[in-house]
């Protein structure tokens, strides 16, 4: 069971310290998520469909700059557009992606005071 979360192997005394090929992936997975432009795109593609011009509204920045999130996550495989006439509407593409979001949250909730504080996830403002 234990050898089932990522990074398990960290915690096998006598085993090689490097990083494995599914760590690695995991942190790549990780960075489209870390990105808060792209984090608030995925929440409001949570509840369904919308369209670059609806993001804009809701998130701000210019649409070149959520339509350039919106390729990175699409090509990713976080996220699928269907166009319709000369619209195109993006969703979230599978189902463990609003899972995931959804674990964040309830971590956040028991533990987001100490990462709030923390001063080894500074802000990017911060510097």
């Amino acid at each position: 069971m234990a050898n089932d979360v990522i990074g398990a192997e960290r915690y096998n005394f006598g085993v090689s310290t490097a990083v494995s090929g599914d760590t690695a992936l995991a942190a790549k997975l990780f960075r489209g998520f870390s990105d808060r432009t792209r984090l608030e795109i995925l929440r409001r593609l949570a509840p369904g469909e919308r369209r670059v011009t609806d993001l804009v509204r809701a998130i701000g920045g210019s649409q070149a700059n959520i339509s350039g999130h919106l390729a990175c996550l699409k090509d990713c495989g976080l996220v699928e557009d269907r166009p319709a006439g000369r619209q195109v509407f993006y969703r979230i593409a599978a189902p463990e992606v609003v899972e995931m979001l959804t674990a964040a949250e309830r971590l956040l909730n028991v533990h987001g005071w100490q990462i709030e504080l923390c001063p080894n996830y500074r802000d990017q403002a911060d510097g």
